[in-house]
C-alpha cells in the first residue's frame, strides 16, 4: 500500500468510525452470536495475494460488528466506563503513526518529555501532594502505565524489594528467600480482582479484609490484621486502599489507614481507577483525604476521563524504589543523557512502551479542564436521575448510597427475583447491566458509562427494567401475592407508561408518580 492508497483507506476508515459512533445508539448493545461464529465467516487460511482495502472495510461490518459488545453505547451500563473521544482517537492514530518504543529518553525524547509534562498536568488537576510530581525537587514522579492491574503489581514488587532491604538491615543473617516467604499484603474484600491477582503474581499472600457497613476498609481492621500477622512471625509489607471500589464505588478510610501504614513501614498504594477522574472536580476531593500518607497513587484516564484505552496514570513519592526493583542494565540500553530525565523502562515491568501521552495531551487541550469537569458532573447527575426512578418504584430497593455514576439496586424479596430480572435483561440485550453481591444479597449495578449517554437513554433503560420487572413478578405465582399487588398498584398509579419512539427510545418526561 502506497501513500496515495493509504490516504483513501484511512479517510474512508475515519468516515466509518465517525458514522459508527454517531449511530451507535441504534446498534444492539450485546451481540447475538455464539462462540465460534466468526470462523465460518472468514477463510481457513491467510490470503496468498493482497486483497483490496474496500473489501476489508466491508468485512468490518459483515464479520466484526456482529460480534462486538458496544462498550460506548448509551445502553451500556455494566462494569465501569471505558473512555472514548475523538481527540483520544486522533492521539491514538498519531501514536501508531510515529510508532516509537520509548523505553528510555534517547529512544524518542518527545515521548518521555511529553509524558513527564502530562503527568504533572494531571497531578496538579487532582491536587496531588507536590511530592508526587515530576517537577518537584524530590525523587517522586508520574508515569503512564497500561492498566491499574499493572500498577498494583508494579508497586507490590517495589514494596517487596524495599521491605527486604529494610529487614536485612535489621537482620543481616536472614537471606532474601527467608524474608520474602514471610511477607504479607492487605486490601479490602471489596477491592478489584486484579489486587488479589497481583498477590498471586508477586508471590505475596493478599489478605482481603472485611469492610464496614458502607463497604469501606477501616483502620481498626487493618491494625488488628497487622498485629495478628506479626504475632505469627509474618512481615506486613503492602496495603492497597481503594477509592471507588468495583462493586459499590465505596471509598476506604485513608485518614485511618495512612498513619498505620507509615508507622508500620508498609507501602500504601491507592487504587482510584474509576473514581480518580472525579477528583478533577473540587467538590469530590474530600474523598481522597489522607492521600498524603500514600507511597503510590493510580487512576485510569481511560475509564472516565475521555482518554482511549490504555492510559493508567501512576505516581510515586520515591521513584528510586522502582528503579531498584526493575533496573537491568545492558550496554545497548545506555546513553549519554542518563540521569537527566526519567528512563521509564526502570519504572515498569515491560521494556517497550507506546507514545500514550499524545492522546492525553490532545484530550486535555481539546476538552480543557472545564470540559472534563462538565462531563463528570453530567454523568453523576444522570445517575441521580436513575436513582429517582428506582426510589419512585416501591418494588425496588437501593442497596447503597449512589456513588459517582453507579447505582446499586435490587428487587425486594428473595434473590431469585433479581436473578430472574437480570436473566431477562441479558436475554433481550436491550441494555447491559451486570450483577454483584452485597452482604449476601444479589444486586444489580447500573453505571452511566458512555460519553454519549443522555436522559433519554436513562429513561429507556428504566422502561426496559420496569417492563421486565412486570413480567418477572407476574410469573412468580404463589408466595408472592404482596409483590404482585405492589406491581399492579405501581403499574397503574405510580409508573406511568413512557412514550417510545420507533427506535425504542423514550421521548417524554416521567409522571408525577414516578418522580
Amino acid at each position: 500500500m502506497d501513500a496515495k492508497e493509504f490516504r483513501q483507506f484511512a479517510k474512508a476508515t475515519v468516515d466509518y468510525i465517525a458514522d459508527y459512533l454517531e449511530n451507535i445508539r441504534d446498534r444492539q448493545v450485546l451481540p447475538s452470536v455464539e462462540p465460534g461464529y466468526l470462523q465460518d465467516l472468514i477463510p481457513k487460511e491467510a490470503p496468498h495475494t493482497p486483497e483490496k482495502w474496500q473489501e476489508i472495510l466491508a468485512d468490518l461490518e459483515r464479520v466484526i460488528m456482529p460480534g462486538v459488545t458496544h462498550w460506548h453505547s448509551p445502553q451500556f451500563h455494566a462494569y465501569y466506563p471505558t473512555a472514548n473521544s475523538y481527540p483520544g482517537i486522533v492521539g491514538e492514530m498519531m501514536s501508531a503513526a510515529i510508532g516509537c518504543i520509548g523505553f528510555s529518553w534517547i529512544t524518542s525524547p518527545a515521548c518521555t518529555e511529553l509524558e513527564v509534562a502530562m503527568m504533572d498536568w494531571l497531578g496538579k488537576l487532582l491536587d496531588l501532594p507536590k511530592e508526587f510530581l515530576n517537577c518537584s525537587d524530590g525523587p517522586g514522579g508520574g508515569i503512564i502505565q497500561g492498566s491499574a492491574s499493572e500498577v498494583t503489581l508494579t508497586c507490590l514488587l517495589s514494596a517487596k524489594e524495599r521491605t527486604v532491604k529494610r529487614i536485612k538491615a535489621l537482620h543481616p543473617d536472614w537471606d532474601d528467600g527467608m524474608i520474602k516467604a514471610k511477607l504479607v499484603a492487605y486490601s479490602s474484600d471489596q477491592s478489584n480482582s486484579s489486587v488479589e491477582k497481583a498477590g498471586l503474581l508477586g508471590s505475596m499472600p493478599m489478605r482481603l479484609l472485611p469492610t464496614d457497613e458502607k463497604c469501606r476498609l477501616r483502620g481498626e481492621t487493618l491494625e488488628q490484621a497487622i498485629k495478628s500477622d506479626l504475632e505469627k512471625g509474618l512481615i506486613p509489607c503492602y496495603v492497597v486502599s481503594t477509592l471507588g471500589t468495583t462493586g459499590t464505588c465505596a471509598f476506604d478510610c485513608l485518614d485511618e489507614l495512612g498513619p498505620i501504614c507509615n508507622r508500620e513501614n508498609l507501602w500504601l498504594h491507592i487504587d482510584a481507577a474509576y473514581a480518580g477522574t472525579a477528583f478533577i472536580c473540587p467538590e469530590y476531593r474530600h474523598l481522597m483525604s489522607g492521600v498524603q500518607y500514600a507511597d503510590s497513587f493510580n487512576f485510569n484516564p481511560h475509564k472516565w476521563m475521555l482518554v482511549n484505552f490504555d492510559c493508567s496514570a501512576m505516581w510515586v513519592k520515591d521513584s528510586q524504589h522502582l528503579v531498584e526493583a526493575f533496573n537491568v542494565d545492558r550496554i545497548y540500553l545506555k546513553h549519554q543523557h542518563q540521569g537527566r530525565a526519567p528512563d521509564y523502562r526502570h519504572w515498569q515491568i515491560p521494556l517497550g512502551r507506546r507514545f500514550r501521552s499524545l492522546k492525553l495531551w490532545m484530550v486535555l487541550r481539546l476538552y480543557g479542564v472545564e470540559g472534563i469537569q462538565k462531563h463528570v458532573r453530567h454523568q453523576v447527575n444522570l445517575a441521580k436521575e436513575f436513582e429517582t426512578f428506582v426510589r419512585g418504584d416501591s418494588r425496588f430497593e437501593l442497596i447503597t448510597e449512589v456513588s459517582m455514576g453507579l447505582v446499586c439496586f435490587r428487587l425486594k424479596g428473595p434473590d431469585s427475583l433479581t436473578k430472574r430480572l437480570h436473566d431477562r435483561l441479558m436475554a433481550r440485550k436491550k441494555i447491559y447491566v451486570i450483577a454483584a453481591t452485597f452482604r449476601d444479597k444479589h444486586i444489580l449495578r447500573f453505571v452511566v458509562c458512555s460519553r454519549m449517554t443522555e436522559l433519554r437513554d436513562i429513561m429507556f433503560a428504566w422502561e426496559e427494567i420496569r417492563s421486565q420487572t412486570d413480567q418477572v413478578l407476574a410469573g412468580e405465582g404463589d408466595g408472592n401475592e404482596n409483590l404482585l399487588h405492589v406491581s399492579k398498584k405501581h403499574g397503574s398509579k405510580c409508573n406511568g407508561v413512557l412514550k417510545v419512539t420507533t427506535n425504542g427510545h423514550p421521548v417524554n418526561g416521567v409522571t408525577n408518580g414516578q418522580a
